[in-house]
């Protein structure tokens, strides 16, 4: 369920809050480099959690509901509020954001429904995956047009063109398989899509 915005307690959107919050020092431009730091930044920092949904409270996919929850009162979020609110500082900063549908790939191989994952594409020079709502996912931006493995340090991911249109993010297991993370395709999206 989505709960209104009360005027009386709207927090003021300031991109330097969220920075401060999510520990991001230094000159922010919108560069790889940049988006390397904020991604990692924002993964160490604002933890994954959906306790709001196991609790039945009332969500809200607006900016300042997720500001205030994400910045002000320095709580964690699921895909759609943290990649959403991300979305929103990448876009401040001048990134190029596309918000894409994902669907996540379950134990028995097969993709869930439309809209089960939010996820991102920056375009810079080249497009980037970028997702800080995945829980254990992969730690920096991943060149969505290489077909080679790409490691952060801590797990090996690729980015599988399976059909034109559609990309499978895999990470590589303890042994030489790859395991099906989540199907997705470059149709921008918007966030109310989500909201159901």
């Amino acid at each position: 369920m989505v709960r209104p915005l009360q005027p009386g307690l709207l927090p003021v959107l300031d991109r330097s809050r969220y920075l401060e919050r999510i520990r991001c020092e230094g000159a922010v431009v919108a560069d790889l480099e940049s988006l390397r730091r904020l991604q990692r930044q924002h993964l160490l920092h604002v933890p994954f959690e959906n306790l709001d949904i196991h609790t039945n409270r009332l969500l809200s996919l607006e900016t300042i509901a997720l500001f205030a929850k994400l910045v002000e009162r320095r709580r964690g979020g699921f895909c759609y509020e943290l990649n959403s609110l991300f979305a929103w500082l990448l876009a401040e900063l001048g990134f190029e954001v596309h918000v894409l549908s994902a669907r996540v790939v379950g134990s028995d191989g097969r993709p869930g429904p439309e809209f089960d994952h939010m996820t991102l594409l920056v375009q810079l020079e080249q497009r980037w995956l970028v997702d800080v709502g995945f829980g254990e996912s992969f730690r920096e931006p991943l060149r969505l047009d290489s077909r080679q493995p790409q490691t952060d340090g801590h797990a090996s991911h690729r980015v599988v063109r399976r059909r034109r249109a559609t990309f499978t993010l895999e990470r590589q297991a303890s042994n030489p398989a790859w395991i099906p993370q989540y199907v997705f395709t470059l149709q921008s999206r918007r966030r109310d899509e989500f909201e159901p």
